[in-house]
């Protein structure tokens, strides 16, 4: 038997979070531009698009809140490379006029809590 260590489990929490957080905007009209996108600054979650506005979308999964909200581990540190890599997706891919915004999908044990435009 397999021996289950703290990154593995964080890795299936977070990717069973992020296939939640996927459901929940395709069902809110969200359109899925991109999952996972990676520059060398950093990563967003997803990147959607809700009527005119590109909404870069950091989720956040927890299985308790024993060590605080899930939505607390999107601090300032966070929050600027989330910032940096939009702005590289948005130079990319020439959307300079784009409105944009940045929310946060919480989900914890199951329950999902979307804060938009929240920095």
């Amino acid at each position: 038997m397999e021996k289950v260590t703290n990154k593995t489990f964080n890795k299936v929490t977070g990717d069973s979070g992020e296939k939640l957080a996927l459901e929940y905007l395709k069902n809110n009209k969200y359109k899925i531009l991109k999952t996972n996108y990676k520059t060398s600054i950093g990563e967003i979650d997803i990147i959607a698009k809700l009527e005119n506005t590109i909404v870069f979308v950091e989720v956040k999964t927890r299985v308790s809140d024993k060590f605080g909200l899930p939505r607390e581990a999107v601090n300032y540190h966070k929050q600027y490379k989330i910032r940096q890599v939009a702005s590289q997706y948005i130079k990319f891919n020439k959307l300079f006029d784009s409105l944009c915004r940045f929310d946060v999908i919480e989900i914890l044990a199951g329950k999902i809590t979307h804060i938009q435009n929240c920095f």
